[in-house]
């Protein structure tokens, strides 16, 4: 397996595991007295922007992440197509070709 598909699983699983766990903070929050003067409410109430913060936050860097690593590719296939147009032209080509027929037979 790639260091990229390591990251990407890795991330996913985070990312899971994040709403995981403010699904059930939020839960909690529905389950309690919801009275503004209740202690337990108001701890519950904190414990779950805290971990809304935590998700919102974790889901931008993942976001700018997948941004960022997107425009490396793009990058690269520049990079490549300027280094070798023929090869590009012949890629294009080779890639046209299937589409349609993908797209002829369906």
């Amino acid at each position: 397996m790639s260091s990229t598909n390591q990251f990407e699983n890795h991330s996913d699983t985070r990312l899971d595991e994040d709403l995981a766990l403010l699904t059930k903070t939020l839960e909690e929050v529905l389950k309690s007295s919801g009275d503004p003067n209740d202690q337990k409410y108001i701890e519950l109430k904190n414990k779950a922007e805290q971990a809304l913060e935590e998700v919102k936050s974790r889901v931008s860097q993942a976001s700018d992440s997948c941004y960022y690593r997107a425009k490396q590719v793009a990058y690269r296939a520049d990079d490549y197509i300027h280094e070798k147009p023929w090869q590009g032209v012949g890629i294009g080509i080779t890639v046209g070709l299937f589409i349609g027929l993908f797209l002829a037979k369906h």
